[in-house]
């Protein structure tokens, strides 16, 4: 393993480092609490912190406590996540503080491990929690602290690997002061988010350029053994169903696999045609008024992209008898989760739907849902 020598003087001038440059006003820096630091970190897992910010305020905004969050629909929990991705965590998040709140008296674990018991709180997680909202000391090993590391050390061999894990946490406990451990937890954080980043990182700025063996050797710019992933590319027919008033038709997707409890118009195979829809759907084809096929666009997902094929149908009256559990809903009137391809199309289907609203104003029909949920009979 590659030896932490310089561990002392490390974290020193992180530290250095930090109380002269890093982040002190992050949205959950302020009024620090245990449940404002877990929800953060759930939200910066795989997220950079200025995407999370009006996220995390919006949230908690509305969920100021975990007595809030355990006790609120998870309908109105993935609305407030809708857009910021990874949604199981979520639905993680509503879990685990229905469980805390239920076995924990409301107070969330000041224990390393019993966090980890939780729901979507891994080791590096939940020693963040600990260090940051109780300044306790935990070595972390989030993206930002393993790729430090990586570098500084020269670690080698693939950051899949158990070995290399291993190699990783031991630098993380060799290098974690006693001291400071917020501060510290922070700074680590902050020096690979600000200057060791992924590509073009600022060698120049580093605190802890001196004794980095990448930088020596000429290697910082390519972390050694990094893996890298094919990605694969899907494409699907999402078809959006307008009644005569705007809204839309939506389905609730699987609790479990890509957009996992979130709504969003109803998707189908990149080949299915309006007619094979329509008939599997129980939509009559006299109901349709307009049909628009819209240019495709691409959404990146970690490790796959997937076209999206837009259908939108606008139909002269709703229809009744829907093969289907979804729900008709108005752009910017709800409280359902949504992902972001969803609201892309729905956003898309308010001028359209517009159209039709003033083309049959005055026109007997079902009446409009008002801007909440009118389930289908």
């Amino acid at each position: 393993m590659a030896s932490p020598s310089s561990s002392p003087s490390f974290a020193s001038r992180l530290l250095a480092w930090w109380d002269a440059h890093g982040r002190k006003d992050l949205p959950w820096q302020r009024h620090r609490t245990p449940y404002r630091v877990w929800v953060s970190e759930i939200m910066l897992q795989q997220t950079q912190a200025r995407t999370a910010a009006p996220y995390f305020e919006r949230f908690v905004a509305r969920f100021p406590d975990l007595a809030s969050l355990a006790t609120a629909d998870m309908n109105e929990v993935l609305h407030l996540w809708s857009g910021l991705g990874y949604y199981a965590r979520a639905r993680n998040l509503h879990c685990a503080a229905v469980i805390v709140a239920g076995r924990h008296g409301g107070a969330l674990p000041r224990v390393v491990a019993e966090l980890e018991a939780l729901p979507g709180i891994g080791r590096s997680t939940a020693a963040a929690i600990v260090a940051l909202a109780h300044n306790t000391r935990a070595p972390i090993l989030d993206a930002n602290a393993k790729r430090l590391l990586t570098r500084h050390f020269r670690v080698r061999g693939a950051p899949s690997q158990a070995a290399t894990r291993r190699e990783l946490w031991a630098l993380a406990e060799a290098t974690t002061p006693p001291k400071r451990a917020a501060d510290y937890t922070q700074a680590v954080m902050d020096v690979g988010a600000i200057v060791c980043r992924p590509r073009r990182p600022r060698c120049a700025e580093c605190p802890v350029r001196g004794t980095c063996r990448s930088l020596a050797l000429g290697e910082a710019d390519a972390p050694p053994c990094a893996s890298r992933r094919v990605r694969r590319l899907e494409r699907r027919r999402f078809f959006v169903l307008i009644d005569q008033h705007g809204a839309c038709y939506v389905e609730q997707r699987p609790a479990n696999g890509l957009w996992g409890g979130l709504w969003s118009p109803p998707e189908r195979g990149a080949d299915e045609s309006v007619e094979e829809f329509l008939a599997a759907a129980g939509v009559r084809r006299e109901l349709l008024r307009v049909t628009r096929v819209s240019e495709p666009f691409r959404h990146g997902f970690s490790h796959f992209d997937l076209d999206v094929k837009p259908v939108y149908l606008q139909l002269r009256e709703r229809p009744t008898g829907l093969n289907g559990e979804g729900v008709w809903i108005t752009a910017g009137k709800h409280r359902l989760g949504l992902s972001a391809v969803a609201a892309k199309l729905l956003d898309e289907a308010v001028a359209l739907g517009s159209q039709a609203a003033r083309a049959n104003e005055g026109a007997p029909g079902v009446a409009c849902c008002g801007g909440g949920i009118d389930r289908e009979r």
